[in-house]
């Protein structure tokens, strides 16, 4: 079914790398959180958080568009 319709593909793969960063992002943070904690360490970690949640907001935009698409496609609107 791929190739079918290309511009839901494009959605579809720009959702999927979303998250695929979003995942990095997430663990990124994580990793964060497992070392002592000193001042810097501190900003670095909150500076992961902010991030993923970017991360997590171009998800869902991502998201939003391909369902906009896909409903667009299968009901017309």
């Amino acid at each position: 079914m791929a190739g079918e319709h290309p511009e839901l593909d494009e959605l579809q793969a720009t959702y999927k790398a979303a998250v695929e960063a979003w995942i990095a992002a997430i663990h990124n943070e994580e990793a964060l959180v497992a070392v002592n904690h000193s001042v810097a360490e501190v900003d670095k970690w909150e500076q992961a958080h902010f991030a993923e949640d970017e991360m997590r907001s171009a998800v869902k935009d991502a998201k939003a568009k391909y369902e906009d698409a896909l409903r667009e496609k299968f009901f017309g609107f």
